[in-house]
């Protein structure tokens, strides 16, 4: 081996300090995009972590069917040929926004279908009017009688909200109550 090339000035000694420095220079861009990754994924997560705890809560519409007493509970389940069962309808709007509806009171039995995302395919009954209510607003319905000519188990007094949108009336909810019917 030659003592020259591994002495200070020689061509060696210089191609490995021109590697040490090359290496410190990479450690350093290294350690500067690491960094800047670092940063980076912390705002990103914190955004996520901010808009979960104050981003707002959806909009929703209470639907509901009290009894005779305008209570939720001891619905009737029996009931005589042309007998008026009675009961009230509530809407409360927690949208943030109006708004507007109608509902439908209809008639079924055990045959009729019922669908949760498009409603029911009873006998109309009646409407009640097109009414608007506000942001956090309610609604309780006039006393409301539906009475059945015919006797049968199973059969459905039908109430099912409607939405208005620009004149068009688009299906919102379903609730029913079952009746036997009795001579």
């Amino acid at each position: 081996m030659d003592l020259k090339k591994l002495l200070p000035g020689s061509k060696i000694m210089d191609d490995t300090n021109n590697i040490k420095e090359k290496i410190k220079s990479s450690k350093k861009e290294f350690d500067t995009l690491l960094k800047i990754c670092l940063i980076t994924g912390i705002i990103i997560i914190s955004g996520f972590i901010i808009y979960q705890a104050f981003k707002p809560e959806p909009g929703y519409v209470t639907f509901g069917i009290l009894n005779k007493n305008q209570e939720a509970e001891n619905y009737p389940t029996e009931a005589s040929i042309n007998e008026n069962i009675s009961f009230y309808l509530t809407v409360e709007n927690y949208l943030d926004r109006d708004f507007s509806y109608q509902i439908q009171i209809k008639k079924g039995d055990n045959m009729t279908s019922m669908n949760l995302a498009s409603g029911s395919d009873g006998a109309l009954n009646f409407t009640i009017g097109n009414f608007t209510l506000k942001n956090k607003q309610s609604w309780l319905s006039e006393k409301l009688n539906v009475s059945f000519s015919e006797v049968g188990e199973n059969q459905i007094i039908i109430a099912e909200l409607w939405q208005i949108k620009n004149t068009e009336i688009v299906f919102y909810n379903i609730l029913w109550l079952r009746i036997n019917i009795t001579s």
